[in-house]
């Protein structure tokens, strides 16, 4: 079945500068998998030449194949059932009491999540892995060059922020609220923070033009997208970036998973 949907999602597979709207469907390698949806490739600009330091210099990348990222990040559901299957530690992360279920795993480490990453890997002979922080910023933008994928305001309802909406959440929402972007991913802006691959560094000088990690520079460090429900809309944007220490627990930091395709 997954290589069925496979097939038809790579038949409407368009180049990311194509303006006419496209479906992209999802793979789902498994019952207990996450789902997936298909990204083209292509060629973006990423990062800014903005005040904000960590964007510069904006350059060229060059997406030459497609991968499939996850639709959703993963949510405490999915990482039940490694655990229950004995592949994602000796207990479950810490929900902080606001409830599991579709709400996206939070408290769990970068290497963390290699353990999930490798027990999809185990259950389906397929390579999934965290993604770069291009494929990430990439996936998230789907042909846009504005702010947030929607334009360059955060207006309201559209995200979880502590200034998108009359009300702060001051929490985790579940994974498929508000609106998906035109590749079809949900919660790219807000909610939880994203692991990516890459090691840390401070600019974009001497980064790759393509869709492979950087494993170059502070590899203790981990570079974060998305921003989460706890922070303000700037740290939302699509070019915006942080890190954190590889082995750190936070109610704020989650991911998303890749699937490379053949």
């Amino acid at each position: 079945m997954s290589m069925l949907l496979l097939v038809i999602s790579l038949a409407g597979v368009a180049c990311a500068d194509s303006a006419s709207p496209r479906r992209f469907a999802g793979i789902k390698d498994c019952d207990a998998c996450p789902e997936l949806s298909i990204i083209p490739p292509g060629t973006f600009t990423m990062g800014t030449d903005s005040r904000h330091k960590y964007e510069r210099p904006a350059h060229t990348v060059v997406i030459d194949k497609a991968f499939a990222i996850g639709v959703f990040e993963v949510s405490f559901d999915e990482w039940q059932i490694c655990f229950d299957e004995g592949a994602c530690g000796t207990e479950m992360p810490n929900d902080h009491k606001w409830g599991m279920g579709n709400r996206p795993v939070i408290n769990i480490t970068w290497h963390d999540t290699k353990l999930y990453l490798n027990w999809l890997r185990k259950k389906t002979g397929r390579t999934y892995r965290l993604p770069s922080e291009a494929e990430w910023e990439y996936a998230t933008r789907a042909g846009t060059q504005t702010e947030f994928w929607w334009g360059d305001d955060i207006g309201l309802e559209k995200a979880n922020c502590r200034n998108c909406g009359p009300e702060i959440s001051h929490q985790s929402l579940p994974v498929d609220s508000f609106a998906p972007n035109p590749w079809g991913l949900y919660n790219v802006h807000g909610n939880v923070w994203e692991w990516t691959e890459d090691c840390w560094n401070p600019t974009y000088d001497g980064a790759p033009s393509t869709a492979k990690p950087r494993i170059d520079g502070d590899c203790q460090q981990r570079v974060m997208r998305s921003g989460s429900w706890y922070y303000f809309s700037k740290n939302l944007r699509s070019a915006w970036r942080a890190k954190n220490n590889a082995m750190v627990k936070s109610y704020g930091i989650g991911f998303r998973v890749v699937r490379e395709l053949p």
